[in-house]
């Protein structure tokens, strides 16, 4: 089992999915299959949002924890970019420092 320090950075967290995912058995997936998985725990994610603000819903669902929901939303993202060779971390620090130079109004 891949080991996860308590300090782990942006990019530690990416390898460590990386190890995760071929140790489950899910490296062979695509990136069409990661976005489309990625897609339901959006989904999940809304649903304990939902929940958590107090939305009227099916009083049959299955309660979710927003936590567990953003960390497999986080799972997917990271997945999808070992995909394309992209460090998450690297991506961040660029777009926001494209961020920094604009105006927003």
């Amino acid at each position: 089992m891949p080991n996860l320090t308590p300090q782990a950075d942006l990019t530690a967290l990416q390898r460590y999915v990386e190890a995760l995912e071929t140790e489950r058995g899910f490296a062979q997936q695509n990136a069409r299959d990661k976005c489309l998985l990625l897609g339901e725990e959006v989904g999940e994610l809304f649903k304990a949002v939902r929940q958590a603000e107090g939305m009227p819903m099916d009083v049959n669902a299955v309660n979710s924890e927003i936590a567990d929901e953003l960390a497999d939303v986080l799972i997917y993202l990271y997945s999808i970019a070992n995909r394309y060779a992209v460090n998450l971390e690297d991506a961040f620090r660029a777009k926001e420092a494209k961020n920094k130079t604009r105006r927003w109004a």
